[in-house]
C-alpha cells in the first residue's frame, strides 16, 4: 500500500515544542474545513492551514491549496497525522508581536477592559468579545505593557469560550499574533499603514474588525493617536 503523502509545514515555537511532548494515540478534530482543519492537543487547538488561511499563531502553515477531507488525527513520534497524512514540520515561523514601544507615553497606563463582559461573548469559532481582548493584550505586549491582573482575569475565564478562541486568547497573553496583526502594527505611522489595516480588516467575517477596536482601544489609552497613520483607520 502506498504511504500517504505528508504535508510539509512550519510551525510556531511553542506548538512544535507541543507537538514533541505529545503522547501518541488519536486526538479530537475540533473543526473541519477545506482551507483549516483545529485538533485538540493537551488543552490547547492546533491548526493545520492552506496558504491563505488565516495565520493564525496556533497553526501549522503548508503550502496546499485545499486540505482534503479529514476524518481522524492522530499524533505519531511528535507528528501530527490528519488521516495518513504525516504534516511534517520543516521549519519554525515566528510569531511574536512587533516592538512598538515608540508609540508609548510611559507616562501613561493602559485602560483594562472588563474581561468578565467580553470572554466568550459573541458567536462563532472565535468570539467578538474574545477578539477584542486578543487586540487589547497583543497591543499592550508590543508596547512592553504588563497587565498582570487583566492577565489573570482572562486565564480565569477560559472555561467559558471555545477550545480555539481560549487558544488564542493563550497566545495573545505570550505576545503571539496573526501575521496579519503584526504586519498592521508594524506598519503603524507608515505610508503601508492604510493597505495593513485592510488586510487584517479581511480576516474572518469579524475577527480582524475585533482585533482592531481591541488594540486601538490600548494604544489610544497607551498615547499613540494624533499624527499615528493607520490608527485612525481602525476607528
Amino acid at each position: 500500500m502506498t504511504p500517504a503523502a505528508p504535508f510539509p509545514a512550519s510551525a510556531p515555537p511553542r506548538v512544535l515544542d507541543a507537538l514533541r511532548g505529545a503522547p501518541d494515540g488519536p486526538v479530537p478534530v475540533v473543526h473541519r474545513g477545506d482551507r483549516a482543519v483545529y485538533v485538540g492537543l493537551a488543552g490547547w487547538c492546533v491548526g493545520v492551514l492552506t496558504r491563505d488561511a488565516a495565520a493564525v499563531p496556533c497553526g501549522l502553515r503548508t503550502r496546499l491549496d485545499l486540505l482534503p477531507p479529514v476524518t481522524s488525527a492522530r499524533i505519531a513520534a511528535g507528528v501530527l497525522h490528519l488521516d495518513e497524512h504525516p504534516v511534517v514540520v520543516g521549519r519554525v515561523h515566528p510569531v511574536a508581536v512587533p516592538d512598538r514601544r515608540d508609540l508609548r507615553d510611559p507616562g501613561r497606563v493602559a485602560t483594562p477592559p472588563d474581561a468578565a463582559a467580553l470572554v466568550g461573548s459573541g458567536d462563532g469559532l472565535t468570539p467578538q468579545g474574545d477578539d477584542v481582548l486578543c487586540g487589547w493584550l497583543a497591543a499592550c505586549r508590543g508596547l512592553g505593557v504588563a497587565t498582570p491582573e487583566v492577565d489573570a482575569a482572562v486565564r480565569g475565564l477560559l472555561h467559558r469560550t471555545t477550545l480555539l478562541s481560549a487558544t488564542l486568547l493563550d497566545c495573545a497573553l505570550q505576545g503571539e499574533v496573526l501575521d496579519e496583526f503584526a504586519a498592521w502594527l508594524r506598519a503603524l505611522g507608515t505610508a503601508d499603514a492604510t493597505a495593513a489595516t485592510a488586510r487584517l480588516l479581511a480576516v474572518g467575517h469579524t475577527s480582524g474588525a475585533g482585533l482592531l477596536t481591541g488594540a486601538r482601544r490600548a494604544l489610544l489609552s497607551l498615547g499613540a493617536g494624533a499624527g499615528v497613520a493607520g490608527l485612525e483607520e481602525a476607528a
